[in-house]
């Protein structure tokens, strides 16, 4: 009699990927309806400088949007990349390799944006 051990992990069907696929979107339509906000107020809050460029970051809802837009983006980039290295780079270890160094880097990137945030 065959013992087989662990769970089975079906890799095909209809809803492999859907949760990959639903976070790009997800966080594409956050980063769109920032970038639209922001190209608003840019366009129609008066003449651009230091003080009114400040000024847009200083109110905190829009420190908390932009800090929702940062980890969207840091997310939307994750997938993205994860499922380059995964189509592409064959050997387990180099695969792996280059997966920690994105989370790496990413996490890396979102930190700075959250400090330089948060210092205007």
């Amino acid at each position: 009699m065959a013992v087989n051990y662990g769970s089975k992990r079906v890799v095909v069907g209809a809803h492999y990927g859907l949760r990959d696929w639903l976070s790009q979107r997800v966080t594409a339509v956050v980063m769109v309806l920032y970038t639209v906000l922001l190209l608003l107020q840019v366009i129609f809050g008066g003449p651009l400088g230091y003080d009114a460029w400040s000024g847009i970051f200083a109110q905190q809802w829009m420190k908390v949007f932009t800090f929702v837009v940062i980890v969207s983006l840091a997310w939307h980039a994750w997938v993205g990349t994860r499922d380059v290295w995964m189509d592409y780079i064959k050997p387990v270890g180099l695969r792996l390799t280059a997966q920690v160094a994105t989370i790496a880097w990413l996490i890396g990137c979102a930190g700075w944006a959250v400090q330089v945030l948060w210092r205007l």
